[in-house]
């Protein structure tokens, strides 16, 4: 078998060579290697953080396999296989038109969009003053800050908003009255984009007392996604933060300000966990956490 591989490999890499010899030039070819490269990269961008990523994996999988299959002349895989993937881009179009949307609406925004530091800054300015007034009125609610990874998946049902972040927005969402406060806002690229939104919920049944299905749809959204999610409970007016499938509750208006800074910082530590920022803060004196203090629950 070794024997056999080998002598594979020395034919491919001979016939490899003899093309190169005979069509290779240099400048037109290092220059459409480049172009094709810098393609994929961008492409691969704009996919980051969808489920295309998985199912591309997925098909990149089966296409090795159809290799193999070959290599070892297994008919009927190598016929199952070769069948299946003729009709690649019909399926690559079904299975993946919400990332296709989604990277069209990015293409048509720029190249690569990004919202301002300033922005960025008074969006989570607007979170943490509605997360204050909701946890002083002991009104219950569930924001979803989208990071890298996209949530359109996630969203199982929801009302379309696409809005700005205000605080009297979010607080209006919230209210009982509202016909859409039982649920999640997700806040995606700058704007509010969905209201009212079912979320998985975890699994775990380690979770300490006083946790409600907020907080446990916030667990569930994290274990899957890098989102950051504010919580304020309606039984207690606290507020938590969760992260990475990851509950830190008990903040005060002032560290939840330090933490979404410090978790959407330019130069944040990617690995920081939200204790790391709340130990980090009270010693610089930046916040105090008002009551209680803050207390982590870890969830994996």
């Amino acid at each position: 078998m070794i024997e056999f591989l080998v002598e594979w490999l020395r034919n491919e890499a001979t016939e490899l060579w003899v093309f190169l010899s005979t069509n290779f030039d240099p400048v037109r070819d290092t220059l459409d290697i480049l172009v094709v490269s810098l393609g994929i990269y961008w492409l691969l961008l704009l996919l980051k953080g969808t489920r295309a990523i998985q199912i591309l994996l997925g098909l990149l999988a089966l296409l090795a396999l159809r290799l193999v299959s070959d290599l070892f002349d297994l008919v009927t895989l190598s016929w199952i296989l070769e069948n299946f993937l003729a009709s690649a881009v019909l399926i690559i179009i079904v299975l993946f038109q919400a990332d296709i949307r989604r990277v069209l609406a990015r293409v048509g925004r720029g190249v690569f969009p990004r919202i301002s530091e300033r922005q960025e800054s008074q969006i989570l300015e607007e979170v943490v003053r509605a997360s204050r007034d909701l946890a002083e009125k002991r009104v219950g609610a569930l924001v979803v800050l989208e990071r890298d990874t996209g949530l359109e998946d996630m969203v199982e049902v929801g009302t379309a908003i696409d809005s700005l972040v205000t605080k009297e927005l979010l607080t209006s969402i919230f209210l009982p009255y509202s016909p859409i406060h039982d649920g999640a806002v997700i806040v995606s690229e700058g704007r509010v984009s969905f209201a009212g939104c079912i979320l998985p919920l975890a699994l775990t049944t380690d979770l300490p007392d006083g946790v409600g299905t907020r907080h446990r749809a916030a667990l569930g959204i994290t274990e899957e996604t890098d989102a950051v999610v504010v919580v304020v409970s309606e039984e207690t007016g606290g507020i938590s933060v969760v992260v990475g499938g990851k509950l830190t509750r008990n903040l005060s208006a002032p560290m939840l300000r330090v933490v979404l800074r410090d978790l959407f910082s330019r130069e944040s530590i990617l690995d920081a966990t939200v204790e790391d920022i709340v130990a980090r803060a009270e010693e610089a004196g930046e916040a105090s956490a008002s009551g209680e203090a803050p207390e982590a629950a870890q969830t994996r």
